[in-house]
């Protein structure tokens, strides 16, 4: 069956309640989509797993989408093993008491999805009986996927771009980060003490003093710098090179000391061969 099909065949096993059709994503990714009202939640859920024609007898997931002043959106995926289909049902709740039927006793496997939803947008389900907390410990306070909720991380630093669109006032790109530890540029001096550390900072921060610079003296101004002082000719000159002959000097030259007599090459010395001839 395509997704339209799959669609009006769910709405026709609805009627007469007010159920609309509508197919989600494109090409192979094509879902069929029906959105129901809150009341009609579990009895939806139920006929898309016994009709023969849908046959939807696995459970995907199930979770929530937070539409702001709109409420929140239910959205659950069922799937058929045989016939490999799956429909995607949707309802809407209001944003003050958001609750829906529990579908646990349609799909067990639902459990495990409907607490967490409930912990992360605070969404009941009637009939669950066991929403304890699944992800985040007892104490923890608010819903976290909810668009209200404040990030912990935005409070204790600066974010580095837009925390929402339309946020940004400057425009342009984003600020670049720094790595962790590295204070920006004019914030040098004293450091915040971390939390849980012993003793009391110190400076105007409520921190440690930053550590002192070298002893070195300071480096003077480009125009206060001394004047060098000038070398002697001598010094300039370097180590002293002796005078070579010019090079038309012959032998009978002035600058060029006459040859002596030349002496006679040594004799060589006389070798026997293996034959007993000498060479």
């Amino acid at each position: 069956m395509t997704p339209e099909a799959l669609g009006a065949r769910l709405v026709a096993l609805l009627a007469p309640v007010e159920a609309t059709p509508s197919v989600s994503g494109g090409q192979r990714f094509a879902r069929a989509t029906v959105d129901v009202p809150p009341e009609s939640w579990l009895v939806a859920v139920r006929a898309a797993r016994d009709d023969t024609e849908l046959a939807c007898d696995f459970f995907d997931w199930l979770s929530a989408v937070d539409e702001l002043a709109e409420g929140f959106d239910v959205v659950a995926h069922l799937w058929s093993t045989r016939l490999r289909h799956g429909v995607l049902l949707r309802t809407r709740l209001p944003r003050a008491e958001p609750t829906v039927a529990s579908v646990v006793d349609v799909y067990p496997g639902a459990a495990w999805h409907e607490r967490e939803t409930h912990e992360m947008f605070g969404i009941d389900f009637a009939g669950h009986g066991e929403l304890r907390p699944l992800l985040l410990p007892p104490e923890f306070e608010g819903h976290p996927l909810r668009k209200e909720f404040v990030l912990a991380s935005r409070v204790a630093k600066p974010w580095p771009g837009a925390k929402e669109p339309g946020e940004s006032e400057a425009g342009g790109g984003r600020r670049p980060i720094r790595p962790p530890g590295v204070p920006a540029p004019g914030e040098w001096g004293t450091t915040p003490t971390p939390a849980g550390a012993g003793g009391v900072g110190e400076g105007p921060r409520g921190g440690t003093p930053a550590r002192p610079a070298g002893d070195r003296p300071a480096r003077p101004a480009p125009g206060a710098r001394p004047a060098r002082t000038p070398r002697s000719a001598a010094a300039d000159d370097g180590p002293a090179v002796p005078e070579q002959p010019a090079p038309d000097a012959g032998p009978g030259s002035p600058d060029q000391p006459a040859p002596g007599p030349v002496a006679d090459p040594p004799a060589r010395a006389e070798r026997t061969d293996d034959d007993g001839g000498t060479t």
